[in-house]
């Protein structure tokens, strides 16, 4: 069973082919160096370059059974500007049409994120579908999307993935079931040690303290809306602000006046928090009732806040931006422990700077839904 790997990143999908003896390898394309520089380390091959350029897809082998493609996510995705095939990196599909157009394997796997399937109306994943019906091939009829808290891996990463066979008639609908993730999971998923390069900084413990005390003493424990402390006062929404502006300062306003007294003292105590970044000054609590305190929980330091999430599952940023920080253990997550959510092997050698290698993390297929998608397609035998 020959396979293709394009846009190979780190090599997710190599790693979920060796699970399978049968598998090799034969063609892999990346074009971020730092990605290339781990392949190659850890898979002992070359990585041929831009899929775009002739002169790479010529180097392609001239028969193979699989094709592998985590084509770029950001036209589609919610972090990017979801300008889909009106931007050059949309485009890249196209060049794998291409390629399945001159080669016909028998097999084909895609992924992306899963804003792919409603992204402008559902009109493109339509397209992809239709263009790949054109060239002779069947996928199930619903789309299928998968994170990796369905396997009972506790993280919350969902991803559209597209399986196809070639001249199949029909496809049936895949389906996985769920298991079921507990509370507190998430934490117990991790062989805890100490590890003080992973440690949050004074700065950063002193102002989730600060939110704590906010937490504990207003008299609203489900807040489901941002908290944004310039709007903790009684001075009017401005109607020149977009309509979901003037709710989310609105809700802030009500919480002022249900708890004044407390809201000024606290302000007052800590002189308006000045000394922190604008983000600093905006919490965000999506725990309901579940946690007691901000150090129940997992937390993230955004751009858009500082947030708390139940401790049952890590999000999706937990490896690419804003790793995760731990409530009770006051630290983010290692490298092996991001590792370990994205099903990598713990001797999997990683880049040396560890922003990179979480990034990279991030970037990267979860291993062993692709194993089992591998599966469920009746490639291997397992």
């Amino acid at each position: 069973m020959k396979y293709i790997d394009l846009f190979a990143g780190i090599g997710g999908f190599h790693l979920a082919l060796n699970r399978f003896k049968e598998s090799e390898c034969v063609f892999a394309s990346e074009i971020n160096r730092d990605a290339v520089t781990v392949y190659q380390k850890n898979f002992d091959m070359e990585v041929a370059g831009d899929i775009s350029l002739d002169e790479v897809v010529a180097t392609i082998p001239e028969n193979f059974d699989l094709l592998c493609a985590g084509f770029p996510c950001q036209p589609f995705s919610k972090g990017g500007h979801l300008k889909g095939f009106e931007d050059t990196r949309g485009t890249l599909f196209f060049n794998i049409l291409n390629i399945l157009e001159r080669h016909k394997p028998k097999f084909v796997l895609l992924e992306n994120v899963a804003n792919l399937v409603s992204h402008d109306n559902g009109n493109t994943y339509q397209r992809i579908i239709q263009s790949l019906v054109s060239l002779g091939y069947s996928m199930p009829t619903k789309p299928l999307i998968l994170s990796p808290h369905q396997l009972g891996i506790p993280v919350l990463r969902k991803r559209v993935f597209i399986p196809c066979v070639l001249n199949k008639n029909g496809f049936e609908n895949m389906e996985f079931s769920e298991s079921k993730i507990l509370y507190g999971d998430a934490i117990d998923f991790f062989d805890f040690k100490n590890n003080g390069s992973y440690t949050i900084s004074e700065v950063e413990l002193e102002v989730l303290n600060l939110w704590n005390e906010f937490y504990k003493g207003i008299n609203l424990k489900v807040i489901g809306f941002p908290i944004w402390l310039s709007e903790l006062n009684n001075r009017p929404v401005p109607s020149s602000d977009p309509i979901w502006k003037q709710k989310i300062k609105m809700k802030n306003k009500r919480l002022y006046q249900n708890n004044k007294a407390f809201i000024e003292d606290w302000k007052l105590s800590h002189n308006c928090l000045k000394k922190f970044t604008e983000s600093q000054r905006k919490f965000e609590w999506q725990c309901g009732e579940d946690c007691d305190s901000i150090f129940d929980g997992l937390i993230q330091f955004r751009p858009s806040g500082i947030r708390v999430k139940r401790p049952n599952l890590f999000s999706t940023q937990v490896a690419i931006n804003h790793p995760q920080i731990i409530g009770k253990y006051l630290r983010r997550l290692t490298i092996e422990e991001a590792k370990k959510l994205q099903s990598f092997p713990l001797d999997f050698q990683m880049h040396d700077n560890n922003k990179v290698a979480l990034k990279q993390l991030g970037n990267s297929v979860n291993v062993e839904v692709v194993y089992n998608i591998l599966l469920k397609m009746g490639i291997f035998k397992g």
